[in-house]
Order: C-alpha cells, then structure tokens, then sequence
C-alpha cells in the first residue's frame, strides 16, 4: 500500500518535471504535439490489439481452453491505455511496454509462469479459486480417461 501510495505521488511529479525539461529543449508546442502523438498512436495500438486479444480468446474458448493468457494480456492491454492517454514520458514508455505484443507476452508469460489460476464449482459452497504454482499445478492435474471407461459424475436436471 505504501508503495502505490509512493508512486501515486512521485511520478507526477517526476513526469512534471520531465516535460518541463522536454519543453526547455525543444519548445512547448512541441512537447504538446509529442503527448497528444504517444496518445493518438497509443490508442491505435489499443484497438488492433485489443481486437486479436479478443479474438483469440474467442477461439481458445470455442476449444473448451481457458485463456489465461489472453484475459491477462487485456488487463495489461487496459492497464498500457490507461497509462497512454496519462500526459508523460515515463507513463508512455510503460504504456508501450504493456501494448507491444512482443513485450506484453513477456510479462504475460513471466506472470502465468509465477503462479496459475485453479478455478472450481462445487460442493455447494460457490465459485472457489486458489492460487497455486506451476509445479503443484502439474502435479495435481489428472485428466479422466474417458476411452478406458473413466466415469466423470455429476449432477443434471431435465427442465421441459
């Protein structure tokens, strides 16, 4: 908490001061035009990205695949957005890292290998999620045999 707090406060300043500093070398309008560009290009960016990330999670879905790795790239897709159209250097350059595809499934891939995402129904008790790491998550994954006569038991209910 207090390191949000930090930067909450340090880098609109640290930004402030960095356009200040733009702006003595090649003049204010110049620097105005450069924030309004990063922004403009930033959001064109957005929506052809935006767009392949939904549709790929489309198709993951349509697999019966859940697409962990798509939903985190929209995050970040929404979190370089965000941080785009914020007047700033230092915010763009974050922004673009989050929007480029090859940077973006970097993070992404070094986030899913930390920790992946178990999610359930059951027991009457709702949805449940835990966290667990890769290695565990291995481990405990078994897949059902459905060819050697593996029965998947469940509950159904006819409606007419």
């Amino acid at each position: 908490m207090r390191l949000f707090l930090l930067l909450f406060i340090t880098v609109p300043i640290v930004e402030m001061w960095l356009l200040i500093e733009v702006s003595s070398h090649i003049g204010a309008y110049s620097t105005i035009f450069l924030v309004f560009l990063t922004a403009a290009m930033g959001l064109a960016l957005l929506r052809q990205q935006g767009l392949s990330t939904l549709l790929r999670v489309d198709q993951r879905m349509a697999r019966g695949e859940l697409p962990a790795g798509e939903i985190l790239e929209g995050v970040m897709l929404a979190v370089g957005g965000a941080l785009l159209l914020t007047p700033g250097f230092i915010t763009d350059a974050i922004g673009f890292a989050c929007l480029l595809p090859f940077s973006r499934k970097l993070l992404v891939a070094l986030l899913l290998k930390q920790s992946k995402v178990q999610a359930s129904y059951g027991n009457n008790r709702g949805f449940q999620s835990s966290f667990q790491s890769t290695e565990s998550m291995r481990a405990s994954s078994t897949q059902p045999d459905l060819q050697n006569g593996s029965v998947i038991e469940g509950e159904y209910k006819r409606e007419p």
